[in-house]
């Protein structure tokens, strides 16, 4: 994707989101010609052709300073996970950015259990409680409540008067040399080993989206003018069996688990999301069965 060249290049901040469909999307805005600066604490460096801001974005003073009197036409935020850190950005960046695109997941969507796939209203950012007292900063409570901390995160950003964020719900992403979680190559052991994939008793489908694609989502949405929650994924929920016949292998082996810990793309409850939102909007989605076989060929690869 590119740019229209009548089209003044644009001044954009990403924070964090420097591997994988971060990455990806960072390419993107380099290639539009736009003027990209990363922000993050230092960790790793920039891609070549962008600029660098080194900053803890928990502390408020430490973002002002290394912000100065910047301004953005667009501010990406990649790695906003509670309701504090999106209280800090919200008042940062309250007069900072014309545009404030934050990474959401579809699990805000958690505690939903439909067949039919979940729509945006079905979590309305204004209706969510938010408690900046819990204890966000404690990594495993926030890795226990990882929907609940986006949740609240949408809730912070969508209570302020006039700023212009949306909310983009990822769903379970795939494909990339780079996938760092793991999850793909979990199945392959299991399938060459001959040992069990543990599944619930009742496996539902969910929603994908290929690596690529999401970067494209994001991309595209810095162009727009919608604001609010939007879902973003692929037509063609999935199930563990899918997933499992793309990797191939041999044959599979299943555990059906009632109570614990089952296979990473094992769901218990059904929370397909519905991307009419974003399609209405301008956006085309594609099938997974148009690139799954490939993307988790590519993930192994990558793996190996």
């Amino acid at each position: 994707m590119a740019n229209d060249m009548t089209q003044k290049p644009r001044n954009v901040l990403v924070i964090g989101g420097n591997r994988y469909f971060g990455k990806r999307l960072l390419a993107r805005l380099v290639t539009a010609g736009d003027h990209v600066t990363v922000l993050n604490r230092g960790s790793s460096p920039p891609p070549p052709g962008t600029g660098h801001l080194v900053a803890d974005r928990d502390d408020e003073a430490a973002l002002e300073a290394a912000l100065g009197d910047r301004t953005f036409d667009v501010v990406f935020d990649q790695v906003c996970y509670t309701p504090r850190q999106a209280a800090v950005a919200r008042r940062v960046f309250a007069h900072r950015t014309r545009r404030y695109v934050m990474t959401s997941t579809v699990e805000v969507y958690e505690y939903e259990d439909s067949g039919l796939p979940v729509p945006e209203a079905a979590i309305e950012p204004g209706s969510v409680a938010v408690d900046l007292q819990l204890p966000w900063d404690d990594a495993e409570f926030l890795g226990a409540h990882y929907g609940e901390g986006k949740r609240q995160a949408e809730a912070v950003f969508a209570a302020a008067p006039g700023f212009p964020y949306v909310g983009v719900r990822v769903a379970h992403v795939l494909g990339g040399a780079d996938d760092f979680t793991g999850r793909v190559a979990h199945y392959a052991d299991r399938l060459r080993s001959g040992e069990p994939i543990a599944v619930p008793a009742l496996n539902h489908p969910a929603t994908y989206i290929n690596v690529d694609e999401i970067a494209d989502f994001l991309f595209w949405t810095a162009g727009q003018d919608f604001t609010g929650p939007v879902n973003a994924a692929s037509h063609g929920p999935l199930t563990t069996e899918d997933i499992v016949a793309a990797i191939g292998g041999g044959p599979a082996r299943y555990l059906t688990v009632q109570v614990g810990e089952v296979s990473p793309f094992s769901f218990r409850r059904s929370y397909g999301m519905d991307n009419t939102r974003a399609e209405r909007l301008g956006f085309t989605f594609s099938h997974t069965g148009d690139w799954l076989t490939d993307a988790v060929a590519e993930t192994l690869k990558g793996s190996n």
